[in-house]
């Protein structure tokens, strides 16, 4: 190319008649150099350049991934914090309740055995009161049979109009009815005494234990006969239930929070409440079913979170499902439901007959 260049130029100067050709030819020459040594200089610091805003931009960008990774850890680090503050509500919440109803057990236990001492008292001496009064009638039968043998007529007269005014046919059809009828309230205040004691268990609480099931059901279903004897009617369908290992106070709060959640659901129309019991493989199961308004499907996923209702303010604290969930983790056992609107909605608790990892403790 220089040489191509050089007789270009030569033919320039000839043709317009350049005196010093090969001066002009040599300063084209030194000047063709120049650029070239410049333009090398040039490219040289270009790909200098090049590489080092490369290594620059290589730098950069591993600084950019390794605070991304930090913003990473950081934004995971808080989704752990909330979870945790989560799990903490939950906890406190659940101990909050826990210590409620040891609080309620344990009131309740006082009160069955200072109440079960009177009624202990009163339904002995009702039994002795009863043959008394029985002998007494014998003994006025024996005296209405005697009246005929009196020959005294101011006497005999005046048995017979006492025995008019005091009313003592009427008295005997009377008293042994009322009498009837009271010890009949004195079973039934010694039953609701009796259901007391079993539901606290206080003595229990802590200690797992081996607990007859259709015993706890009956209890709380008396304990909490008032919630639903004006809502529902209630259909016991128990099946052949072996005793179970658990904490049974805690377990007849599942079953009372289910029951109760149930007479809620029903309303203001009478409906009904269907305990069923039976077991499957080396569990033993409960279940509750109502005939209320049901569950809406979009609510189903939520009902066991913390504080989650679908009852007006001040009707319900949202505690109830999310405990008696707890606890039947705390057992090892699942809880299950299947509701539909309008028809109603089933509660079925499993939970293990046996305790292995408990008893072995």
């Amino acid at each position: 190319m220089h040489s191509l260049l050089a007789r270009q130029v030569r033919k320039f100067c000839k043709d317009n008649q350049v005196v010093d050709l090969d001066g002009f030819v040599r300063a084209i020459d030194d000047a063709y150099a120049a650029f070239e040594n410049d333009r090398l200089l040039i490219e040289n610091s270009l790909e200098v350049m090049s590489r080092e805003l490369g290594r620059r931009n290589s730098q950069l960008a591993d600084q950019l991934a390794g605070k991304q990774q930090i913003m990473d850890k950081m934004v995971a680090s808080h989704s752990e914090l909330l979870e945790l503050n989560r799990q903490l509500d939950l906890t406190k919440s659940q101990l909050l309740q826990a210590d409620k109803m040891a609080s309620i057990g344990q009131l309740a236990a006082g009160v069955a055995h200072e109440i079960n001492n009177p009624i202990g008292y009163i339904y002995s001496n009702f039994s002795t009161l009863q043959s008394y009064v029985e002998a007494l009638f014998r003994m006025l039968h024996a005296y209405k049979n005697a009246e005929e043998s009196i020959t005294d007529p101011a006497v005999a007269g005046s048995l017979a109009k006492l025995r008019r005014e005091t009313e003592i046919e009427f008295l005997q059809e009377d008293i042994p009815l009322l009498m009837t009828q009271s010890k009949d309230g004195l079973e039934r205040v010694r039953t609701i005494v009796q259901n007391l004691k079993d539901f606290s268990h206080v003595d229990a609480q802590q200690t797992w234990h081996w607990f007859n099931m259709h015993t706890g059901l009956d209890s709380t279903l008396n304990i909490v006969s008032n919630e639903i004897k004006y809502c529902a009617d209630v259909v016991r369908e128990y099946g052949d239930v072996p005793d179970i290992q658990c904490l049974s106070s805690q377990i007849n709060q599942v079953a009372m929070n289910l029951i109760i959640n149930a007479a809620h659901a029903i309303g203001q129309g009478r409906g009904t409440i269907t305990i069923r019991t039976g077991t499957e493989g080396d569990r033993a199961w409960f279940s509750v079913t109502d005939t209320g308004c049901g569950i809406a499907p979009e609510n189903l996923a939520r009902i066991f979170d913390p504080f989650f209702t679908t009852k007006p303010v001040g009707k319900g604290t949202g505690l109830g499902l999310s405990v008696s969930y707890g606890i039947v983790q705390n057992h090892g056992g699942v809880i299950e439901v299947d509701s539909e609107v309008g028809r109603g909605t089933t509660f079925r608790v499993l939970l293990p007959i046996h305790q292995e990892e408990q008893q072995e403790t």
